[in-house]
This record gives C-alpha cells, structure tokens and sequence, in this order.
C-alpha cells in the first residue's frame, strides 16, 4: 500500500526527497500530458513541468492541505503552463503536438489523422477556452475543482467549456466538409 499524499508531504518536509520523488512519479503523467496540449510541444510543456516540480518542493511548506497535494500541484502547472504560453505567443505559434499516449492509442483505420485533426482544432482555440475544455474533458474535473485550480468563477468556465465545444465542433465540421 503507498503512503498517502498527506504522508508524502510530510516525509518530504522532514527531508525525504525519495518521499517527494514519489509524489511527482505519481502527478507526472497526468500533469505532463496537460502540460503538453497547453503549450503546444514537448520540450516547452517539460520545462513547465520541471519549473513546476521546483516550485512546488520550494513551497511545499504552503501546501494547506497536504491531503489535496494533486490539486495544489495542478494549479503550479496551470500558472506555468499559461506564463509559457505568454511567452510562446511572443516567440512562435503553437504546434499543436500531440502528447505520444494519445497518438498511440486505438487501431482504427484513420484514427491518427482524425486525433490529428483534434490537436489541430484545439490549437486554434484562444489558451482560456483550450484550458477550460482541456480541465473539464480531457483531465475529467468537475467545475469547483477547476475553479480552485484556474481562479475563475464556475460560471465563466462553463461558459468557457460550452464555447471551445461549440468551435472545435464547427472547426471539425469545416475540415471534413473540405
């Protein structure tokens, strides 16, 4: 049985790195994964994910509620992932890779190219929207949790969510009509 997040913490703040090692073998992939459709390339959504990582065990001593470690983690990465999005849009456009689980997975004929065409769509969505759609769809968290983790209200996100579903459909649409 593994320790819980709160133990982990607390190991961790007594000095046990192998304590905190733990905790970010058990964060980095679901973390990395949205890291990595928010900035739009491996290597930018990794230094996020290691800038993130530091501050965390920098802070960790801030984590109020080390029982809720995840979600503290998840609002460092939204912070980083948005302050590299910043500087990505002053430096180059977004690529819109595709994280390799996700281009791995399923046999059927053609679905590389529509996952393909997906990360394509969600690329043109404005950050705030391919954020929300991404919390809510992709990570599957509910609106209060995404509301701890981005700042904004329930409402907004909602609205957020509904948006970036009605452009990706109609995105999607254009490109099989053509």
């Amino acid at each position: 049985m593994s320790d819980s997040d709160a133990a982990l913490v607390a190991r961790t703040l007594a000095g046990d790195l192998d304590a905190y090692a733990q905790l970010i073998a058990q964060y980095r992939d679901p973390l990395g994964r949205y890291a990595l459709y928010m900035v739009g390339n491996r290597e930018d959504a990794q230094e996020a994910m290691q800038d993130s990582f530091f501050r965390a065990y920098r802070s960790l001593g801030e984590c109020r509620q080390p029982e809720r470690f995840g979600a503290w983690l998840f609002r460092i990465v939204v912070n980083r992932c948005r302050t590299a999005q910043r500087r990505l849009s002053r430096d180059r456009r977004f690529t819109g890779e595709m994280p390799p689980e996700v281009a791995a997975n399923g046999d059927a004929a053609g679905s590389l190219e529509w996952r393909e065409e997906i990360s394509r769509a969600l690329a043109q969505l404005r950050p705030h929207y391919r954020e929300a759609f991404l919390l809510r769809y992709v990570e599957g968290l509910e609106y209060d949790e995404m509301a701890k983790v981005t700042g904004a209200n329930q409402p907004a996100l909602r609205m957020r969510v509904k948006r970036a579903s009605d452009q990706l459909r109609e995105l999607l649409r254009d490109i099989h009509a053509s």
